[in-house]
C-alpha cells in the first residue's frame, strides 16, 4: 500500500530543509523515538495506563497512541500543534479518544484532569524555557499521584565535558535541521524536580535510530526494506540520511535514549 506522504506534517517542505524526523517519516519510518519501540514499551508499562485518563503531547504519527490504546486506558486525548499530525492520530484512536490541535505548553485542558501525561522525542527539541513550560503544563494536568512519562534523547555521562555537549548540539542542529538540546540523565531529573515531580523510574537504550538492526526490530523486515529502497531512490534524501547517520555514529558513546516516569506527589 502506498504511503500517503502528502498528509504528513511538513509535507510541502523541500528535502534539504524539512526536519529530520519528518524526512524519515516521508521515507516510510514510523518509529521515531531515540530508544526505539522497546524503550517506549518499557516506559508505558511503568506508567501504568490501564483504566487511566491519558494525555499525550505531540503524538506525531500515532505510533505510541496505538500502544497506549492497546493497554486499555479509560480515556485518551492527544495534543499536537500540527493539524496534519492531529488528523493522523484521530484516525489511530478513533472510537477510543481524540487528538486536539493545541500547543503542549498551553493545552487548554482542565487542571488535574489526567492520571498519565506522555511525551516522547519532543522536549529535546525545545529551548530550556520551552522545556520548562511544557513540563509545567504536564504537572498542571496531573492529578495527585499522577505520572509524567517521557522518552527523550540524553547526553552521557552526567559529567560530560560541556564543550563536547555543545559540539554535539551543533552537529545535531546542522544535520536534523532542529535546534536539539539533549540533557544528561541528571539534568532531565533536575528539570522534572523543578516542576515538583519525583522521578520513580529511569530506563535507557542505545541511540540507534538509523542502525539496520534497530530498524528491523522497530519497523519489521518488509517496512525496513521499503525504507532502504526509498532512500536509495532519492539522492537528496540519501545525503541527509547519511549525514544524520554519521552524526549518530560519531557520538554513539555520548548519546542514548532515556525514558523517565515522574510522579506528582499526593497532596497532604
Amino acid at each position: 500500500m502506498a504511503e500517503d506522504t502528502d498528509a504528513l506534517p511538513q509535507a510541502t517542505r523541500d528535502t534539504a530543509h524539512v526536519q529530520g524526523h519528518w524526512l524519515l517519516a516521508r521515507l516510510g519510518k514510523r518509529v521515531l523515538r531515540p530508544g526505539g519501540v522497546g524503550l517506549t514499551r518499557r516506559l508505558l508499562d511503568h506508567a501504568a495506563l490501564g483504566a487511566a485518563d491519558v494525555v499525550e503531547f505531540a503524538p506525531g504519527l500515532g505510533r505510541t497512541a496505538a500502544e497506549v490504546v492497546d493497554r486499555g486506558p479509560a480515556t485518551y486525548i492527544g495534543v499536537d500543534a500540527d493539524p496534519a499530525a492531529a488528523a493522523i492520530v484521530d484516525k489511530v484512536v478513533d472510537g477510543v479518544g481524540v487528538c486536539r490541535v493545541a500547543d503542549a505548553s498551553d493545552t487548554g485542558l482542565e487542571a488535574a484532569s489526567a492520571d498519565v501525561v506522555i511525551g516522547e522525542a519532543m522536549l529535546t527539541m525545545q529551548s530550556d524555557r520551552g522545556k520548562r513550560a511544557i513540563i509545567d503544563e504536564a504537572a498542571r494536568l496531573l492529578r495527585p499521584g499522577g505520572r509524567y512519562a517521557i522518552h527523550e534523547l540524553a547526553l552521557h555521562p552526567d559529567d560530560i565535558d560541556p564543550a563536547v555537549a555543545d559540539e554535539i548540539r551543533k552537529a545535531l542542529a546542522s544535520t536534523i535541521r532542529v535546534n536539539a538540546r539533549p540533557l544528561t540523565a541528571r539534568e532531565w531529573g533536575d528539570l522534572l524536580g523543578e516542576a515538583g515531580l519525583e522521578v520513580e523510574w529511569v530506563g535507557t537504550a542505545p541511540m540507534a535510530l538509523l542502525r539496520m538492526r534497530r530498524n528491523i526490530v522497530d519497523e519489521g523486515p518488509r517496512r525496513t526494506l521499503r525504507i532502504v529502497r526509498n532512500v536509495l531512490r532519492d539522492a537528496d534524501a540519501r545525503r541527509r540520511v547519511l549525514a544524520m547517520r554519521a552524526t549518530f555514529r560519531r557520538y554513539r558513546r555520548e548519546l542514548e535514549g532515556i525514558a523517565i516516569v515522574a510522579r506528582r506527589p499526593e497532596e497532604d
